[in-house]
């Protein structure tokens, strides 16, 4: 059966109905803290359980287990700080115990009980879960242009962020009924802000190989400049389902969250979310949310040794290539060839290429998904977002 929510509930904080209605006229009447998109989006996945157990930010004994830890302060695993940063003059006649609401471009998003209110070190915030304070590293530096205060409550959602990619999306509660619905008993997620080669399909259909379905889950948010667009990986995504997997165990379900860079930890986090969407298997990546060089290329499958209580079978499949003699995508434990007859699949490769306006080599990527991507004007995050 589908994977139990992490910490045995599967979290559900949108307020509906009357209660809603309640709620957003008690908004109106409250103190008011704006959050930018990136906070939007964390409430948004708090409410619909993407991000259980959270019932809302994270007070401050749960911070500081969690940088300290890596576990919330009952032990159960979690390893990026999801916090709340408020300008500490927004915070001025608030006390603990307070309601307030949360607001985005104007409009009441959420209503907050404050149950802390505490301080950060953004260094420390950034050593421990970056491995880093350089101002080279995106996570990094986005952390030092947060506000100097945090607050901790439980939240409730009163309205959606406005969502480009409505289409795409499933929230947990939807991925387990469609899982159910299929019967899927084993269910592997694949973790992606790329555009889908040779060796992204070959990792999936390995792990198909012995499970009941597999769940492609792009992360649609923010992301630094130079990553793929959101449109353009969901688009490459289509493609390649449509023409070389079954149309029965495939599910692409865009998932709206931020990109941290984290490395180790946000392999972690992402195995934890797909835990709660349903999956009982998560394929870790080879340097899996990494930035440059600040993370070891296998430090991600390592560090899933110090959970042995995650809940979620980890998969860690060998980095694959083309083997001209094979005739086939394989890996370094199934190929016995030499380098000559290697092609090896280079994302950098395939971004020059696209960017001059040209096809990959079939070796490397789909031709059917290469033509999709250069069909677009823009298949580049061009700047950091801002909101």
């Amino acid at each position: 059966m589908v994977s139990r929510p992490h910490g045995g509930r599967l979290v559900n904080r949108v307020a509906k109905g009357n209660r809603r209605q309640r709620l957003l006229e008690e908004a109106r009447e409250l103190p008011k803290i704006p959050v930018d998109l990136h906070r939007a989006i964390d409430l948004e996945d708090i409410a619909y359980g993407a991000f259980s157990p959270l019932e809302g930010f994270l007070v401050e004994d749960d911070y500081l287990n969690v940088l300290d830890n890596m576990r919330l302060s009952n032990d159960l695993p979690w390893t990026i700080p999801i916090v709340l940063d408020v300008n500490p003059q927004q915070l001025q006649g608030l006390r603990e115990g307070d309601d307030v609401a949360l607001v985005y471009r104007g409009d009441p998003l959420a209503v907050m009980r404050v149950e802390n209110i505490y301080d950060w070190d953004k260094k420390e915030f950034s050593v421990k879960v970056f491995k880093t304070d350089s101002m080279k590293h995106p996570g990094a530096a986005r952390t030092y242009q947060r506000e100097d205060k945090l607050v901790g409550g439980e939240i409730d959602l009163i309205n959606n962020v406005p969502n480009p990619f409505q289409e795409y999306t499933l929230w947990p509660a939807e991925t387990r009924v469609l899982f159910e619905e299929r019967g899927w008993k084993r269910i592997v997620a694949f973790q992606t802000r790329n555009v889908p080669h040779r060796g992204h399909e070959f990792v999936q259909k390995a792990a198909l190989t012995f499970t009941d379905g597999l769940l492609i889950h792009p992360l649609i948010g923010w992301k630094k400049p130079g990553d793929y667009r959101d449109e353009v990986i969901l688009a490459a995504y289509k493609t390649l389902i449509k023409h070389y997997y079954p149309q029965d165990v495939v599910v692409l379900s865009a998932l709206r969250m931020n990109m941290n860079y984290a490395g180790p930890r946000e392999a972690i986090h992402h195995a934890i979310v797909r835990k709660n969407f349903g999956a009982t298997h998560f394929i870790v990546g080879r340097d899996h949310a990494g930035v440059k060089d600040f993370y070891g290329p296998y430090e991600a499958w390592e560090i899933f040794r110090e959970f042995p209580d995650l809940g979620i079978t980890p998969l860690f499949i060998r980095e694959a290539f083309y083997c001209k003699k094979c005739g086939g995508m394989v890996t370094e434990k199934t190929c016995p060839h030499g380098g000559e007859y290697r092609v090896k699949i280079s994302g950098t490769r395939i971004r020059e290429m696209l960017k001059r306006g040209e096809i990959p080599p079939g070796e490397m990527m789909r031709p059917e998904v290469a033509k999709v991507l250069l069909s677009f004007d823009k298949l580049f995050v061009e700047e950091q977002r801002r909101d």
